[in-house]
């Protein structure tokens, strides 16, 4: 049981496409595209949104995202129409951004409230540092990218789900600059490509575990 998700958009094309990107990110998850209007027109439908914020709710919550103004007021309406206005939460976050950051917390087991922060924190810069060097306490492995897009967005979330709920923290550097491995929009940030040589650091309890959950990743190319 994971926290659903509602794209709720003018367009349905738009809602519909980026539900099918997301959902190659997180294929647990319930992502309900909600674009458009009854009759086939650009808008939002009050009914649809409502509609699709229950069939998303499988007991954990829902994370509702908007493209537009009136997008926000019609999931804020379809939220508070609801037998339990708590369930659901309107997240103002970016569309894209925010759907597929939601989405790959979702698919990792955060709840409804870590759900809608990862979607608000995915506009914000991507989450990227200078590198200073291994910390005490790291262990880390250094591996090359061989599959063809490098850590591209389906590679960087099977990554990111692949660490979840481990006792450790991860990071990924390449070059000068490092990303946290928990954040998918972090790992495509560092834009690392075929044949480019990452180092991968963790330390904490599980350290070990999640240093080889990404090795072995990486040598199955991502499951490519």
């Amino acid at each position: 049981m994971s926290v659903g998700i509602v794209l709720v958009s003018h367009s349905a094309k738009l809602a519909e496409g980026l539900a099918e990107l997301a959902a190659q990110m997180a294929p647990d998850v319930t992502i309900v595209a909600a674009g458009g209007l009854a009759q086939g027109g650009i808008g939002t439908d009050y009914d649809e949104v409502v509609a699709a914020t229950q069939r998303a709710d499988s007991g954990a919550g829902v994370v509702l995202l908007y493209d537009l103004g009136s997008a926000q007021m019609t999931a804020d309406l379809a939220v508070e129409s609801l037998a339990d206005p708590s369930a659901a939460v309107v997240v103002d976050a970016p569309l894209v951004e925010g759907a597929i950051a939601a989405a790959v917390a979702a698919q990792g087991g955060a709840d409804r409230q870590a759900v809608a922060g990862a979607a608000a924190a995915a506009g914000a810069p991507a989450d990227l540092t200078f590198d200073s060097g291994a910390q005490d306490g790291e262990s880390s492995v250094e591996l090359t990218l061989r599959n063809d897009v490098g850590l591209h967005a389906r590679p960087a979330a099977v990554l990111v789900r692949s660490i979840a709920g481990l006792d450790a923290q991860v990071t990924v550097r390449l070059g000068e600059e490092t990303a946290d491995a928990n954040s998918v929009l972090a790992l495509m940030a560092l834009g690392a490509r075929q044949g480019d040589r990452i180092e991968v650091r963790a330390k904490g309890a599980q350290a070990e575990e999640a240093l080889t959950k990404v090795k072995d990743l990486v040598d199955q190319n991502f499951g490519e």
